[in-house]
């Protein structure tokens, strides 16, 4: 019984072990560039079927949140130094 454990944990730790035995870190382009492609996969991802083409007005809608965050922030402090409250609700600000 101790044998077939022994023998099943070996045989654990060679299938797990395998795929980092598989790169050698010896085809690299320049010295710290050692990415390569997953086989049947292009060099570069962009303008292949693998190439995500974001839409612009996505991808700054993101900055434009930012933006706003930082311009309803700024008129808590602005409130905050005025009347020494502080006032999360920015509606209630702009009310009085």
């Amino acid at each position: 019984m101790r044998m077939m454990i022994t023998a099943a944990v070996l045989a654990a730790g060679t299938i797990l072990a395998a795929p980092a035995v598989a790169y050698d870190g010896q085809t690299c382009k320049a010295p710290g560039n050692c990415w390569e492609p997953k086989p049947g996969f292009p060099e570069k991802v962009a303008g292949s079927k693998y190439d995500p083409k974001h839409d612009p007005k996505e991808v700054s809608k993101q900055a434009d949140s930012i933006k706003q965050m930082e311009e309803r922030n700024r008129q808590r402090v602005d409130h905050a130094q005025k009347t020494g409250k502080f006032e999360y609700d920015v509606a209630k600000i702009s009310a009085k």
